[in-house]
């Protein structure tokens, strides 16, 4: 008997709500936990945006990092290895998308040179992601093809990419801003895709719950 699907979006309550939201108008059933084994519930793990993540772990002293809660990170980790263990669907949002880099070796800018065209300024900004890979079997360009407009709200970045994580596109100052890995079901945004206007994320959350 297969158990029926649905989501963890492993989080703060108090934080995420535009993601309850984004996947209640779609009709995709989800909680909210910060319990790694409670997570275990679900199929899919979704690993939300939030601060910034504690540098140690990957390997840096602070130099430019916000907003840090070391014990939440080291909660979504655990909820990531135990996806990963298992074969299962994760999807990465912002934050998410760097805890995905780091769990599998990778490290982060910390303050992006070009920050001011991607940080939070009270709003998002907006701007261009362009397919990057050298294939075409990945979810960006099944989605969006050679690239789309998407908001911004962030200050950090992928550096090293981590082990068996493909870049699967980049703004034009060539900031990663999707990835895959290359043999699990995993994949990760920089943007915000529960925010974006117009429900213009909602193919990018279908494509991840239709993952198996």
């Amino acid at each position: 008997m297969h158990e029926s699907p649905s989501v963890a979006i492993f989080g703060h309550k108090q934080n995420t709500k535009n993601y309850e939201t984004a996947l209640e108008r779609m009709n995709i059933p989800h909680f909210t936990t910060t319990a790694p084994e409670d997570a275990d519930r679900a199929t899919h793990l979704l690993l939300p945006g939030g601060g910034d993540i504690t540098p140690a772990f990957f390997g840096q002293a602070d130099h430019g990092s916000l907003h840090v809660d070391t014990v939440l990170d080291i909660l979504q980790l655990k909820a990531l290895s135990r996806f990963v263990a298992g074969c299962k669907p994760v999807l990465g949002i912002c934050k998410g998308l760097q805890i995905i880099n780091v769990h599998f070796g990778g490290d982060l800018y910390q303050d992006i040179i070009t920050a001011n065209n991607h940080k939070w300024i009270g709003r998002d900004q907006f701007h261009h992601v362009y397919h990057s890979s050298l294939g075409r079997q990945d979810f960006f360009y099944e989605l969006y093809g050679k690239g789309t407009k998407v908001n911004s709200a962030h200050h950090q970045a992928v550096n090293h990419l981590g082990n068996d994580l493909i870049s699967v596109c980049r703004a034009g100052d060539s900031v990663i801003e999707g990835l895959k890995h290359r043999t699990l079901p995993i994949l990760a945004v920089q943007w915000h895709p529960e925010r974006l206007p117009d429900g213009g994320g909602d193919s990018l959350f279908s494509y991840f719950f239709s993952l198996r």
